[in-house]
């Protein structure tokens, strides 16, 4: 009876250290995943890959300098970590005051990138399993400007940007691209990748420029001036009307006979200055046919002269009205 009790004993004693066993390896399997310093790097890169700002600023337990929150939710969160791939999370380095660095490797639009994570122990679970949460800090800031506009896209996101600039917090590991595509001013599309929260952030400038669309808008305006203005020279018999072009002369010009043509269109170039956009001088010919008198010998001959002209306008945009004010110097 005894040698049974014994052999009994032995069984529930090694199932109990088995027990134990697995508990232990249990432990240490959850707090090598679940419970691990990466788990909550983890769950805030997934949130961030699917636009759950609120959540992801939750885990970051980051403060939110003052600046615009357009890029903090949503598509433009999504967009800005669309193009993270091939993550791989590093083994944690001790960084005193339980404290640890997460380091994370992974591709951004094609390039190879570094993040580290400050992570810190705040307590445990049922006594066994560790709690890990992010260091809190600030989130960075990104700051965009533009020339002459008040408005830009980010991120696919259309935002405000009074007198031509704006700060917007980003969160990060994350790529930021700025564009400009109105109907008459435009703007390439300028990146900048965000790669830690102590990284410096480089600033996005749109330089703005004038579209085709606009260019060819003043362009006909000018045209239409300038034909205008030889149709009016011609009906009024003038050879200094009041235009960019004129013709001077000693002989006696034939009433009846001067005929004012452009030979010669200016082409547009329009420019940003002192916070306005501006046509740069406009420069063509303008061909004049009559027939003249010489006041010497009365012989008559044919007037046939094109002349170089030069003028500026003031250009005024308001919505979708373009104004283009011809200025004459006499």
């Amino acid at each position: 009876m005894s040698q049974a009790l014994v052999r009994i004993a032995a069984a529930w004693l090694l199932v109990l250290m088995l027990a134990v066993a697995g508990a232990i390896v249990a432990i240490n399997v959850v707090n090598n995943s679940l419970a691990s310093p990466q788990q909550p790097v983890r769950e805030y890169l997934d949130a961030l890959q699917k636009g759950e700002g609120g959540k992801a600023l939750g885990l970051l337990r980051a403060s939110v300098p003052q600046s615009n929150a357009a890029m903090l939710d949503g598509t433009a969160l999504q967009t800005a970590t669309a193009r993270i791939n091939s993550i791989k999370y590093g083994d944690a380095e001790d960084r005193g005051n339980n404290q640890v660095m997460v380091p994370i490797d992974y591709t951004l639009d094609g390039s190879e990138l570094r993040t580290e994570f400050l992570v810190e122990r705040s307590g445990t679970d049922w006594l066994f399993f560790h709690k890990w949460a992010l260091v809190p800090g600030a989130l960075p800031v990104l700051d965009v400007t533009v020339v002459n506009a008040s408005e830009a896209t980010l991120n696919g996101v259309p935002v405000n940007m009074p007198n031509g600039r704006n700060s917007f917090a980003v969160f990060y590991p994350g790529e930021y691209e700025a564009s400009l595509a109105g109907e008459y001013f435009s703007a390439a599309p300028t990146k900048a990748t965000v790669s830690g929260r102590d990284v410096p952030v480089p600033p996005l400038n749109l330089m703005t420029e004038a579209t085709d669309g606009l260019k060819n808008a003043v362009g006909s305006k000018v045209n239409e001036f300038l034909d205008i203005c030889a149709d009016t020279a011609d009906k009024q018999q003038m050879l200094q009307p009041d235009c960019p072009f004129y013709h001077t002369t000693y002989n006696r010009v034939i009433d009846g006979t001067i005929d004012w043509s452009i030979t010669e269109y200016p082409a547009v170039s329009i420019e940003p200055f002192g916070g306005r956009w501006v046509v740069a001088p406009l420069n063509g010919k303008a061909r004049i046919q009559a027939e003249q008198v010489d006041l010497f010998t009365g012989a008559v001959t044919d007037l046939d002269t094109v002349h170089d002209f030069s003028f500026t306008t003031r250009l005024d945009i308001d919505a979708d009205t373009i104004k283009v004010t011809p200025l004459l110097s006499y």
